[in-house]
């Protein structure tokens, strides 16, 4: 069976918004460094941010069926917790096709920007990462041609 890019010149452009999120689990000392402001590499919340929106503009290259669209908006959330940072990433668009995939690719485009930045705090004496882990990536809403209800 060959994969094809699904034909959407008929369908009318209207906005589209999508929220996605996922979580990455630090051992606590890490997420101590990133609010402390003490991780060697800068500030991982922000290198995740800027990651997350590259990612967003860039999705029809790395997910080889998604449409290139024009993304109007891109908003980025995190929550710091104890062991864990959760991403949010909303992104919107005026478009004939659905935002999920974007919003899916910027929050683990931010995830994997987390690791990397920290990396170097999370690493056993064999430099294995034992208790670093991403997880519960999802949509959390998409909505189209409406409105995004906050929450």
């Amino acid at each position: 069976m060959a994969a094809r890019m699904v034909e959407v010149g008929g369908k009318p452009e209207v906005l589209r918004v999508a929220r996605a999120r996922g979580v990455i689990r630090l051992r606590e000392e890490t997420v101590r460094r990133i609010l402390e402001g003490r991780v060697e590499k800068g500030d991982p919340l922000a290198v995740a941010q800027v990651a997350a929106i590259l990612a967003v503009k860039k999705t029809p290259e790395i997910v080889p069926l998604c449409h290139p669209i024009p993304i109007t908006g891109v908003k980025v959330d995190f929550d710091v917790r104890d062991r864990e940072v959760e991403v949010t990433v909303e992104v919107r668009a005026v478009a004939r096709t659905g935002v999920e995939m974007e919003a899916l690719t910027g929050v683990m485009a931010a995830l994997l920007a987390i690791w990397d930045v920290v990396k170097a705090y999370e690493k056993d004496e064999r430099g294995q990462y034992p208790e670093t882990e991403i997880y519960g990536v999802k949509v959390l809403e998409k909505v189209k041609g409406g409105r995004l209800e906050e929450g």
